[in-house]
């Protein structure tokens, strides 16, 4: 590792003055201004560098301290007392690393009634961070890599000893020059500030499974954020809301729909092919067929989502009364009448109307 006196060509004893001084005769030598080559380049960040470090009277002092380790002279310390224990400290299990998992994210798909029944496939484009092309994640200018910390000698941690009641104790914090990395990128990729991931748009393609419900969550292990300087990506979560349809609700795997029926097809019967969601279904309405009746057409509902099989189309009658009879209509109606023993109108057992009846009568 190049000492920052030596690049300076000082002594350790330099003073503030001659360390200035120094710095500027380098400056003026090698600055890229007046001196284009590669070798003069790299030079002038190691200058910079040095004088940064050794201008700062605090950072000199640590730098001149270097990395402290254990306790000298056999004192006895709470830093033995924890080793003995619990094994190393924090500060001999080495720096932190730059490369952690990206976050998850949570997102919401909307689907129709009909992509339910069968599944489908989804193309959605997510605004994630994504590994930076440039470095590839190692944050680093192309053609460069990080230098060991010069404070901590790339322990990550700076060590001091301080005196108390007990003896001698030490404590260990994070390295303020290289935020407890042990490295420091002198020169970061320009492309993504040295984070190793940029933002950006993605597409991914899920597999809507068939059976899902409003609340359900997916889960796409690895499609999250990419982590900071090369991390594993996160996972990515989708909440399902299936849309509303005008013309079919679900219950459970069923589906439920009402069928207008006029009043002479109730009485007389008939077969009638109407489009569902998954195509044409053939509904047979029997003679005698009643408002609220429910016609069940097996394995026309939804997939289910765990085991094999489908649920059933249930079909909800409502008889429709023609109004607005002209005389011959009204003349044939009375006919029917009266050829029918004559039943008045009486209580029944009450029914909170046509909707209930169905209601009741699809979920019982």
């Amino acid at each position: 590792m190049t000492d920052h006196y030596e690049v300076l060509g000082l002594e350790r004893t330099a003073t503030p003055e001659e360390i200035k001084k120094a710095y500027r005769r380098l400056a003026r030598e090698l600055h890229p201004d007046v001196n284009p080559s590669a070798d003069a380049a790299e030079r002038f960040k190691l200058v910079t560098h040095a004088y940064d470090v050794l201008s700062d009277p605090d950072q000199r002092e640590r730098y001149d301290l270097g990395p402290q380790a254990g306790f000298g002279g056999g004192n006895f310390g709470f830093g033995d007392i924890f080793d003995s224990f619990f094994g190393a400290s924090q500060a001999r299990s080495g720096p932190r690393s730059r490369r952690e998992r990206g976050q998850d994210a949570l997102l919401r798909i909307d689907v129709s009634l009909d992509e339910v029944i069968f599944g489908t496939a989804r193309e959605i484009d997510v605004d994630t961070a994504i590994l930076c092309a440039t470095c590839e994640g190692s944050c680093c200018a192309p053609g460069t890599s990080p230098i060991t910390c010069d404070i901590c000698r790339g322990t990550g941690q700076i060590q001091r000893t301080m005196r108390s009641l007990l003896g001698n104790v030490m404590t260990s914090s994070p390295c303020g020059t290289c935020r407890g990395y042990g490295t420091i990128i002198p020169n970061p990729c320009p492309t993504c500030a040295g984070q190793g991931r940029v933002r950006a748009k993605r597409t991914v393609t899920i597999d809507v499974p068939a059976g899902v419900d409003t609340g359900m969550r997916l889960h796409l292990a690895g499609e999250g954020e990419a982590g900071p300087a090369g991390g594993p990506n996160g996972d990515l979560y989708l909440e399902v809301k299936v849309k509303h349809d005008d013309t079919f609700s679900r219950n459970g795997d069923d589906l439920l729909a009402t069928l207008e029926v006029q009043m002479t097809d109730a009485v007389l019967g008939t077969t009638v092919t109407l489009a569902a969601l998954d195509g044409d279904v053939e509904i047979e309405v029997k003679p005698g067929t009643q408002s609220a009746d429910v016609i069940t057409v097996k394995e026309r509902g939804v997939t289910r989502l765990r085991g094999g099989g489908r649920g059933d189309l249930k079909v909800g009658i409502q008889v429709v009364t023609p109004v607005r009879l002209n005389s011959k209509e009204q003349q044939l109606m009375k006919q029917f009448a009266q050829s029918r023993r004559p039943v008045p109108p009486e209580f029944s057992t009450f029914q909170q109307g046509i909707f209930a009846k169905l209601r009741d009568r699809f979920l019982g």
